[in-house]
């Protein structure tokens, strides 16, 4: 069981609802999270309909047919008809026993295990926010800002000053990035990739509101590029069954699918190593759900499931959104 906990920062009922959350999985086990939401139109993508909002497996089960999204608080009312900030531990208690597939949830959001799924995407629950000790975050995110300046990876000779300050190389602490999965490395120890970006073309192209033009890894790469820069981009990408075009504009914080009817395909293949083997080229933009499913069937040594476009960009965010964030 996946629990989302969306707030806004420093919401005083943040720390309420995590309490409460803990007392009511009683020891059963939940990866749990929180996510600050800060404007209107990212609580759009998320579901957000106040500040804070509890998702199970991305669904809200407190959910009020009709209310709009929204970052301002909201209010919840317990067994006995009294108002507070946060849903009550009974109440979190009757969500988590009753979760599973149901006619309020698609099915296809309900296939599989996200957490076994998307287990290379998120590095076994450790992220692809690199860790602040010996220099690792910090190159990292020098890495992923030349990216966004420039449509490519940085030199070496761009990355020394971030090194120095943990007294290490850039070779020493780009080789670590490597082993962890935050990036790929050639041969000679080069920057081919680091997610969600890639120095190679790939079938998702990426314009920046800068006029940069860049590379995505896969499909999910591509949307996490929005949230971790909080700009503009534009899409470009193809069914890779039928070759139709596909894109995706993000405009304010909204997106703009192209063909409307657009899915995402998120899957893994069955073997160990880095995400960029495992399962970056079964993450793919389709340009409805009949020829995803269509490239199921041809690739059966890929397991995975068909997500609509708000778990996608769910997906997303919180891969990549906090990636460019400081302590």
């Amino acid at each position: 069981m996946r629990i989302t906990v969306l707030t806004v920062p420093d919401c005083p009922n943040a720390p309420v609802v995590r309490e409460r959350i803990t007392a009511a999985l009683d020891g059963r086990k939940a990866q749990v999270e929180l996510i600050e939401v800060r404007e209107e139109a990212q609580a759009a993508r998320w579901g957000m309909t106040g500040s804070p909002t509890v998702l199970v497996d991305g669904v809200d089960p407190f959910a009020v047919a009709g209310a709009p999204a929204s970052v301002s608080c909201r209010l919840y009312r317990d067994e006995e008809g009294r108002t507070g900030g946060a849903p009550s531990i009974e109440a979190l208690r009757q969500a988590f026993t009753g979760t599973g597939v149901s006619a309020s949830v698609p099915a296809e959001e309900c296939c599989g295990d996200d957490r076994e799924v998307l287990d290379p995407l998120g590095r076994a629950g450790r992220g692809r926010r690199a860790p602040g000790e010996r220099g690792l975050r910090a190159v990292h995110q020098a890495v992923l800002r030349h990216f966004a300046a420039t449509g490519h990876a940085p030199e070496p000779a761009d990355l020394a000053a971030a090194a120095a300050e943990a007294s290490r190389t850039v070779a020493d602490v780009l080789a670590e990035l490597g082993r962890e999965d935050f990036l790929t490395l050639d041969a000679d120890g080069r920057i081919r990739a680091a997610y969600p970006f890639s120095e190679v073309p790939t079938p998702h192209h990426l314009r920046l509101a800068s006029g940069v033009e860049a590379w995505a890894m896969c499909a999910i790469d591509a949307l996490g590029v929005a949230s971790m820069l909080h700009q503009d981009i534009t899409i470009a990408s193809s069914d890779p069954v039928d070759g139709r075009p596909i894109t995706v504009t993000f405009t304010g914080g909204s997106a703009r699918w192209e063909p409307a009817e657009a899915v995402v395909f998120v899957g893994q293949r069955d073997q160990a190593g880095p995400a960029a083997t495992v399962c970056c080229d079964a993450l793919n933009f389709f340009a409805d759900s009949t020829t995803a499913e269509a490239w199921v069937r041809q690739h059966p040594e890929v397991h995975g499931r068909i997500t609509s476009q708000a778990e996608a960009l769910r997906i997303a965010e919180q891969t990549f959104g906090p990636l460019l964030t400081q302590d």
